[in-house]
């Protein structure tokens, strides 16, 4: 119960990317972590911890072996969840009303966010004593919501409902003549107005998560998807005994929208960390390449369960459960990273931790998608697994999982960023 009313406060402090990270920066550095730039020269001493930001919503850090690496051990997680994201002129007053304008990001469920109060949270750049400094807000309170339209003008509206975004989904946000969201972040920040210059901010909903269920089985929350694994990953990482490979946390953005970005697993972001430290430390390329070929990655984003009243959606022999253990994911079209090679190296590391395993593929006929292990492979090749933790409503804004799936993650991770690879022409120790 503490590991999970810690988890839950870790996602409110974290209602976007930007605070996701920010919230993972702050618990590095509390456990002696050096932040570093990548604007600035770098220097590494043998056993050094640092961690780099990009973007404000992505993150890496590392721990540098005290001699030369035997190899790598990297996991990734992402920081970004499907949301409403304010268009820069979000206005909208018409009818007596001042509503916001608004457009999806990533694949959403739209009807969990109906009725439901909303607060707004983001990054503004602005201009400061001469300077452009960007800075978090979060309102922190409700401010926003998206009514539903009475069912005594939509008789339909139990019988299957499509949502238009321009017509449905704008939120409530005043009365007209009220203020508008750049006077409330204005506020927040304590700024004036006028010199907030751009902005990039988020609906959340306010509903706080909760452990629930006959023996407190199941744990719902905005946002499971993936801050559940960026914080079982964050324990696991911050937690593991000593190692020779060196070892790495990346926590990427943008994975809700195909990581494309600067900061997203389809950027040079792991790489150009990567050939820095191992620049920092005295050594090139090769021994990058020779570290990686004698590494693995671990893509952590959470898995489908079969659910309760659609069992059939699932596969017919691979049907992860909540409290279940640690789900691996397999696809044929190598959409999930998994091979043969991988999950048997985890499936031994969970097995040494006494962390239960599930398999997970998806249903033949129902494609899955890209993950970050997947893209992040495209710009350093080295074996990796895709793994999760089983959860029921993806990609709504309130999700729901097992009360003790967060524990297992960590002392999974725990186990695999304590480990060194070892590939050898007879086998692979761990």
């Amino acid at each position: 119960m503490d590991l999970n009313k810690e988890l839950l406060s870790f996602i409110s402090r974290s209602p976007t990317a930007f605070h996701a990270v920010d919230s993972t920066a702050k618990a590095l550095a509390d456990a002696g972590f050096a932040e570093l730039y990548e604007t600035e020269p770098w220097s590494l001493a043998p056993g050094a911890c640092a961690f780099v930001r990009r973007n404000d919503s992505s993150l890496i850090a590392f721990r540098v072996p005290e001699g030369e690496p035997s190899g790598l051990l990297l996991a990734a997680a992402h920081s970004d969840s499907p949301c409403f994201k304010l268009k820069e002129n979000a206005s909208l007053e018409s009818d007596g009303y001042r509503r916001l304008s608004v457009e999806k990001y990533g694949g959403m469920l739209c009807a969990p966010w109906l009725d439901r109060p909303l607060s707004l949270a983001g990054r503004v750049t602005l201009r400061e004593g001469g300077r452009l400094v960007s800075r978090l807000v979060d309102l922190a309170r409700p401010v926003a919501l998206i009514p539903n339209l009475a069912i005594h003008m939509d008789r339909s509206a139990n019988e299957g409902k499509t949502y238009d975004m321009l017509k449905d989904m704008p939120p409530l946000l005043s009365l007209a003549g009220g203020r508008g969201p750049e006077a409330l972040i204005a506020e927040a920040l304590d700024v004036k107005e006028e010199d907030i210059l751009s902005k990039e901010l988020f609906l959340y909903p306010c509903t706080p998560g909760t452990v629930w269920g006959a023996e407190n089985e199941f744990l719902s929350s905005p946002r499971l998807d993936d801050l559940q694994c960026v914080f079982g990953c964050l324990h696991g990482f911050l937690e593991a005994g000593s190692s020779g490979a060196l070892r790495a946390l990346c926590i990427f953005d943008n994975e809700e929208v195909g990581s494309g970005s600067k900061q997203g697993a389809g950027s040079t972001f792991l790489s150009d960390v990567l050939r820095r430290v191992f620049a920092a430390r005295g050594l090139g390329e090769v021994d990058l390449l020779r570290c990686a070929a004698n590494g693995l990655m671990v893509s952590a984003d959470n898995a489908h369960a079969v659910h309760p009243n659609h069992p059939g959606e699932a596969d017919r022999n691979e049907r992860p459960v909540p409290n279940g253990g640690v789900v691996i994911k397999y696809n044929a079209g190598a959409r999930y990273t998994t091979d043969s090679v991988s999950a048997a190296l985890f499936s031994e590391l969970c097995r040494a931790a006494d962390v239960p395993v599930q398999r997970y593929s998806n249903r033949a006929d129902k494609p899955g998608g890209s993950t970050l292990g997947h893209i992040s492979l495209a710009h350093l090749s080295l074996d990796c697994i895709d793994i999760g933790l089983a959860q029921l409503a993806m990609h709504s804004c309130y999700e729901t999982a097992g009360s003790k799936d967060t524990e297992y993650l960590v002392r999974a991770m725990r186990a695999f960023f304590s480990a060194e690879v070892r590939k050898e022409p007879e086998g692979i120790c761990l």
